[in-house]
């Protein structure tokens, strides 16, 4: 096991994508106000953002195989940048969406190329140890979006957001060119139908189903939050520093999860057991938010439990989904991420439509349990 890069900054860049997304949650009532659109059109704005990540995540992922994951992760960075600034000056909302869609295609190779490195650089025995730090990492990437889109939000205004997600472009360009080093020296040409057997081979597996269906609930139930509650928020006559201050909440869900989460994996409980505790723990928490939708913003308590959940689902889960694809690392994981961030972006739709976040919960963590029932392991 010989490893070429820091693991701080491979952490970094998986953190990079969520905390893209969730620093701009905070805006999302003042882009409502500017642009003069509906809550639906503005909450369309993070629904497409995943559509568009979905399909950076397979891009780049077989330009890991292709032109090399350092490559990759820097074209990438470039995009992700030239959105950002785009978005900084754009004048209308149209130009806006277009904007967030070429930033979240840049973006994604935070997620797709760090994963692909990780998985080239660890072996089976030290991967989910691995993964449990970058869980933490991913539990906290949005509260840390929260808190400083809420400032950005009352100091500087949407704009100040755009700027600071260019500034990281730029920052982390930087840092990759110094400091990645390339872990993959076969680069080859994917056709299209080596892709296509992959790709069927994959949706005939149970696992992978499994693991996108499970990626897919947490991440909707997450991301609900950020989509729906800061509209609560507002109606509720609360300024959008209460709506970072409730990251603190999550924060702590966060923290006990990670920590429990690595407790459990040195006393060698199974990941399989982890994850079904935690859809079952974010469903009875999502029943609380349900009753406790509409009567202030006192949800915020049992979305404690579904961000602790969270934290030990995912690292859990992403470990040990492509065990079985270790000879073709990136272009599956380019197709697993695509599979996954299309059912997130179709479920993020879905919830934008419903516009209720208990009912969101119920829906999708009960979609979780009946993954857990139809797959079993």
């Amino acid at each position: 096991m010989k490893k070429n890069n820091p693991l701080w900054l491979m952490t970094l860049l998986v953190m990079l994508p969520q905390f893209a997304e969730t620093i701009y949650s905070p805006v999302l009532p003042m882009i409502q106000k500017v642009f003069q659109v509906n809550e639906e059109s503005a909450t369309l704005t993070i629904s497409l953002y995943f559509i568009a990540f979905a399909a950076g995540v397979a891009f780049w992922g077989i330009q890991c195989d292709r032109i090399g994951r350092k490559k990759a992760l820097q074209y990438g960075l470039l995009t992700y940048g030239t959105g950002s600034l785009t978005a900084v000056l754009a004048p209308d909302f149209t130009i806006l969406l277009a904007a967030r869609v070429v930033s979240a295609f840049g973006i994604s190779v935070g997620s797709i190329v760090t994963q692909t490195i990780l998985r080239d650089t660890y072996d089976k025995g030290s991967i989910s140890k691995v993964f449990s730090w970058i869980g933490i990492g991913l539990s906290i990437s949005p509260v840390i979006g929260m808190l400083t889109g809420s400032v950005l939000a009352a100091v500087t205004g949407y704009q100040g957001v755009f700027i600071s997600l260019f500034l990281l472009a730029v920052l982390f360009y930087i840092l990759s060119g110094k400091r990645i080093s390339e872990t993959h020296y076969t680069q080859k040409e994917i056709s299209m139908e080596t892709l296509a057997g992959l790709l069927k081979r994959m949706l005939r597996d149970h696992t992978i189903i499994r693991s996108c269906l499970l990626i897919m609930v947490f991440n909707v139930l997450l991301f609900s939050y950020y989509s729906l509650a800061p509209f609560i928020f507002k109606e509720q006559q609360y300024s959008s520093y209460a709506f970072g201050y409730s990251s603190f909440v999550l924060a702590a869900g966060t923290f006990a999860g990670a920590q429990l989460n690595r407790y459990l994996l040195l006393k060698n409980v199974p990941s399989s057991s982890l994850v079904k505790m935690s859809t079952l723990g974010a469903f009875t928490a999502s029943i609380f938010v349900w009753v406790l939708t509409g009567k202030g913003i006192f949800f915020i308590i049992p979305y404690f439990f579904i961000v602790m959940a969270f934290s030990i689902a995912i690292p859990n889960i992403l470990s040990t989904a492509l065990i079985q694809y270790k000879k073709e690392t990136g272009s599956a994981g380019a197709l697993l991420g695509l599979i996954y961030y299309t059912m997130i972006g179709s479920g993020l739709i879905s919830i934008g439509f419903i516009q209720n976040l208990g009912i969101s919960c119920l829906i999708f963590s009960g979609i979780g349990v009946l993954t857990i029932l139809m797959f079993r392991e």
